[in-house]
């Protein structure tokens, strides 16, 4: 399947499993407060698929994915027959219609706790936080070396790259310096300080990210040597420590994959050194000049490098739930963090992403398997959640808010308020997602 047929495809079972998700939460505390619902759809738009059931209910798919309803009986929207008004929405109480507006989002979270707790217990392939730092970049400066392990950050233990891709993720939203304690190639630990405030990237968490030039390092280790390949030729084999090409240093697979073709391009005759069983060896390679998986010819020797270190986290049922349940609160956490730090201009728009970055990290995250997957859905249910309980108008958070003031003056918000809400609700949200559009279009543009 093309990337592209790929997020198209994942974006929409993403977008159905959650949407249809929050929906029931609403239909089915509806139907508990004893409100009629007419209608239950997946997505705006005209009809794909329809089915009336015995009570009444309509269920449909509709054509534009991007959301859903659950349409009850509501006197606001036509005469209701005396017979049924004891079915009627807004002749509730205040409290049952505040259950039936806020099972949306409270669905959204128990989606998310559910999915981390699957998430644990099935396992989400994960690698060692063995890192390497750009030359001259900010993390080099503050003392990362090539072959560092992560095993802290801000005090708290890291298990993996994703951890701490996570720890950082939410540093780089402020200015704040992180302490990072290391486990060198030696074995011995050190406490490093990442500086953050010396990062002059704005609000952009990426350009960030690039600017502190820390990554994971490949190690220099031959995984695999292809037959008949110059490298086999040689007598290179799987397990070599690479340590210099010509003479120049070889602290990574990086490094050796930057140092062969440039080498190459002067004498197609290069010198590679490695270490094996304790000793150095130097093996004379003639590079050559080849093509792989439809790429650019390029000097090659016929080397992989050996996959990194695994690091995946894999629980039993009760400490997978426990660990959902911290998984969701970090998130939850999180989530505010950037909306908070980007209200009071800490942190750019620019990391708002649309749907088109949700579809693009969706295939990628399928693609990985159903770990990263779930993790996905896990994270995207609780964006959800919380971006309906904000208090605008026309999402969840605007009639929780209706009500709250419903239940201090003793009568309902004014129509006419609520009409003017509903106005200043709409202009929010589609200036929310064409800023967030943009940023995606912007993003495929630079990339």
């Amino acid at each position: 399947m093309s990337p592209v047929l790929g997020s198209v495809f994942w974006l929409l079972v993403t977008l159905g499993v959650l949407v249809t998700f929050h929906e029931f939460g609403h239909y089915w505390v509806a139907r508990r407060c004893g409100v009629r619902v007419l209608r239950f759809s997946v997505g705006f738009g005209r009809p794909l698929w329809r089915r009336v059931a015995k009570d009444g209910t309509e269920y449909q798919i509709a054509a534009i994915p991007l959301g859903g309803y659950v349409k009850m009986l509501d006197a606001r929207e036509g005469d209701v027959p005396a017979a049924e008004r004891d079915e009627e929405f807004t002749g509730k109480s205040v409290w049952k219609r505040i259950a039936i507006v806020a099972a949306g989002p409270a669905f959204n979270l128990i989606f998310t706790i559910a999915a981390f707790w699957a998430m644990y217990m099935i396992g989400k392939p994960d690698v060692a936080p063995v890192v390497t730092a750009d030359a001259g970049s900010v993390a080099a400066v503050a003392g990362i070396r090539p072959g560092d392990r992560i095993v802290a950050m801000n005090g708290d233990p890291v298990n993996n790259w994703s951890e701490a891709t996570e720890v950082l993720a939410n540093g780089l939203l402020g200015s704040d310096p992180l302490p990072v304690r290391v486990t060198g190639v030696d074995g011995a630990q050190r406490d490093v300080v990442l500086p953050l405030q010396n990062l002059t990237a704005g609000g952009d968490i990426g350009k960030k990210f690039d600017q502190l030039g820390l990554g994971l390092q490949l190690p220099a280790i031959v995984g695999q040597v292809v037959p008949g390949d110059p490298a086999s030729l040689a007598g290179i084999r799987p397990g070599d420590r690479i340590l210099s090409v010509n003479g120049k240093p070889v602290s990574d697979f990086g490094d050796f994959t930057r140092l062969v073709p440039a080498q190459a391009a002067i004498s197609p005759k290069i010198a590679v050194a490695v270490q094996r069983d304790g000793r150095t060896q130097t093996f004379d390679v003639t590079a050559r000049m080849k093509s792989e998986q439809g790429q650019p010819t390029r000097w090659l020797i016929g080397v992989a490098p050996r996959p990194m270190e695994e690091a995946t986290l894999r629980y039993g049922p009760v400490r997978a739930f426990s660990e959902s349940l911290r998984a969701t609160w970090t998130g939850t956490a999180s989530t505010f963090n950037l909306i908070g730090k980007m209200l009071s201009g800490q942190a750019s728009t620019k990391n708002l992403s649309g749907v088109i970055g949700i579809a693009q990290v969706a295939n990628d995250s399928a693609n990985r398997g159903l770990g990263w997957f779930l993790n996905f859905l896990a994270l995207v249910s609780l964006s959800l959640a919380i971006l309906n309980l904000l208090p605008i108008p026309v999402l969840d958070g605007g009639h929780l808010l209706y009500y709250l003031i419903e239940l201090i003056k003793g009568s309902p918000v004014s129509e006419r308020t609520m009409i003017a809400g509903q106005y200043v609700g709409i202009v929010l949200l589609f200036t929310l997602m064409g800023l967030a559009f943009f940023n995606d279009i912007q993003r495929m543009l630079v990339s």
